[in-house]
């Protein structure tokens, strides 16, 4: 309805506001002053701009508050060194607020039909959702978001069971690339479904309809929101083939070797400075939304939360150039993106797979060839049967 809509949009306004305060908060700290608020003395000062203004106090606390209660994650993490410093939060690209309360009082949720039920946001009243799965009884928030094509999403705190091994002791290596998005040392080669061609062709003309658009027009807003559904459609598909393959993968091995990749030092840029600028810059970005794109920070992440323990990651030098079958490290033994041809045994097969086959059986190689000590560099933790 536009009547919840508005007040949505009106509750991602004041999280993004408050947000952008307690941000300005800290971006004015310098050594030798006194340190920022925290927490507690930012809510004693929420409490003083409620009263103050009156399109503040119109708002919910409790979205404003746990506005300020996010900021205070994001710094502690910033400060642990998991993540980056917050930033400022923009209309149209950061829309969202989350609730935390006692449910039945200060939210609820509940079942219309089968693919349909609806929640109660504070300030805002029912509002009907596309029921996906069961909502636990212990869930106690749960966070709204729109994204850049207009849909708005609700997620609820609830941390899924982790995804029981087959109990045979079955391991299998995930090699990550770029042509092939995920290939095991089964054999198998998976690759993320990406835009089709048309869809391809369709974004390359809307992007350059937009080059010519004048900037703050009707126009350019429209073919923004056309690019946003391309791109958005670009991103469910590549997170609903990073769920199935997931879950595949733990369903139906114990023990899961990927390669234990930098993927943050591997996409910098590579323009460099006006001193000393950078070379192929142009192809290094391509290189850069090919990585993007394959999802390969993804996979392992969901990997790690459906299989808790069963996830190892291997040390990736030489894995590409090492023979699977004999061991010799040779690096003309990669005749293509596609084909390693060993020339010391003879062995011919895919490459990628070949380099799976070495992830899966942990070793770490060195230069010269062969295996040093001939031990795992991981020990493999203790398979239990499941029941």
């Amino acid at each position: 309805m536009p009547a919840q809509e508005q007040a949505l949009l009106e509750h991602c306004a004041h999280a993004r506001f408050v947000w952008d305060l307690a941000c300005e908060q800290y971006a004015h700290w310098r050594p030798g002053r006194a340190g920022a608020p925290g927490f507690a003395e930012q809510c004693r000062q929420l409490t003083g701009a409620r009263a103050e203004f009156a399109w503040l106090a119109g708002g919910s606390v409790i979205v404003q508050q746990q506005a300020l209660k996010d900021f205070a994650q994001a710094m502690a993490n910033y400060f642990g060194g998991t993540h980056r410093r917050p930033t400022w939060r923009k209309a149209g690209r950061h829309e969202g607020f989350r609730v935390v309360g006692q449910r039945g009082r200060h939210w609820d949720v509940r079942r219309l039909s089968r693919k349909v039920g609806e929640v109660r946001v504070p300030k805002v009243g029912w509002v009907r959702f596309r029921w996906s799965r069961q909502v636990p009884d212990q869930v106690k928030s749960f966070r709204v978001t729109r994204d850049r094509t207009a849909r708005w999403h609700v997620a609820f705190a609830a941390i899924p069971e982790p995804i029981g091994g087959p109990g045979t002791g079955q391991v299998v290596g995930v090699d990550r690339g770029v042509a092939v998005s995920a290939a095991l040392s089964t054999g198998e080669l998976l690759s993320v479904p990406g835009l089709r061609d048309g869809e391809a062709k369709r974004l390359l003309r809307l992007q350059r309809k937009l080059a010519r658009a004048k900037r703050g027009s009707n126009r350019r807003q429209r073919v923004k929101t056309a690019i946003a559904r391309l791109k958005a459609r670009e991103t469910d598909r590549r997170k609903d083939w990073v769920e199935k393959t997931s879950t595949d993968l733990a369903r139906r091995f114990d023990l899961i070797r990927v390669e234990d990749l930098k993927i943050k030092h591997m996409v910098r840029s590579a323009r460099g400075t006006l001193e000393v600028p950078g070379k192929n810059v142009r192809a290094k970005a391509g290189l850069n939304r090919s990585i993007h794109a394959a999802g390969w920070g993804r996979l392992v992440t969901r990997l790690e939360d459906k299989a808790p323990g069963r996830v190892q990651k291997i040390n990736p030098a030489y894995t590409s150039q090492c023979c699977s079958v004999c061991g010799t490290v040779d690096a003309k033994a990669r005749e293509s993106q596609a084909v390693f041809a060993c020339r010391s045994c003879g062995y011919t097969g895919n490459a990628d797979v070949n380099a799976a086959k070495n992830i899966a059986a942990g070793h770490a190689v060195t230069a010269r060839g062969g295996r040093p000590s001939g031990r795992p560099v991981n020990r493999e933790p203790q398979l239990l049967t499941s029941s």
